[in-house]
């Protein structure tokens, strides 16, 4: 299991080191730019250069299945679901296959809205429980691909 970090605008980055030390797991950190990691042989800055979108491209076509991406864009968490990956926002809201395709829709809606005029602010503030949201759903999926791990480690064995 590796955790990708869609980094640039990504206000959750400090927490996802923290989880990751006590996890063990690794952690490629995807931006535009170099940002400042901590030195552990865990994390990875990985800059991509080009078009606007090259960060996701890159997470996109390297997660895989039992990977986490966090990003707060939701195209990239629709792709990242089709690779069998899990996908989570910094405010803590988990993609699914289930629920992405409103989450798409409701893009889609407020690009137009915006387009409009009828929506002109920006989105809501990031706050504690956000954070506190964030580091619960981080965990919650963390906990589950190990189980899922130990499941297949057991399957494996039986053969």
């Amino acid at each position: 299991m590796i955790i990708y970090v869609d980094a640039d605008a990504c206000p959750v980055k400090d927490e996802i080191y923290r989880v990751a030390r006590r996890c063990r797991l690794q952690v490629r950190v995807v931006a535009n730019a170099r940002l400042r990691l901590p030195v552990d042989p865990l994390l990875q800055m990985v800059v991509v250069t080009g078009h606007f979108d090259a960060a996701d491209d890159w997470i996109a076509e390297r997660v895989e299945p039992g990977d986490i991406a966090v990003t707060a864009d939701i195209p990239l968490a629709a792709r990242c679901l089709a690779r069998g990956a899990r996908a989570l926002d910094p405010k803590g809201r988990a993609f699914t296959p289930e629920s992405i395709g409103d989450a798409l829709a409701n893009r889609e809606l407020m690009a137009y809205l915006r387009e409009m005029g009828d929506i002109t602010g920006g989105p809501a503030p990031y706050l504690p429980r956000d954070r506190s949201r964030f580091l619960q759903q981080l965990d919650d999926l963390i906990q589950a691909g190990f189980k899922l791990d130990r499941q297949r480690a057991g399957a494996d064995t039986e053969l």
